[in-house]
């Protein structure tokens, strides 16, 4: 038999990481505000992305 030969492994042809994908790559992600004593809904403002912790790449990666 005839001994085995390998191929090389290729580069991988991205060179930016993948981007968060709750997040979109941004880092922010909207987070509902409440008020009152029933918890009201008024609105949103950006929170920091708990996934990838505000970087906005993907962390699995």
């Amino acid at each position: 038999m005839a001994p085995r030969t390998t191929k090389p492994k290729k580069p991988s042809t991205s060179t930016e990481p993948a981007a968060c994908k709750p997040c979109g790559g941004t880092g922010n992600v909207p987070t509902t505000v409440r008020v009152g004593r029933k918890r009201r809904p008024v609105g949103q403002q950006d929170g920091l992305c708990l996934n990838c912790f505000g970087s906005g790449t993907d962390p699995d990666a």
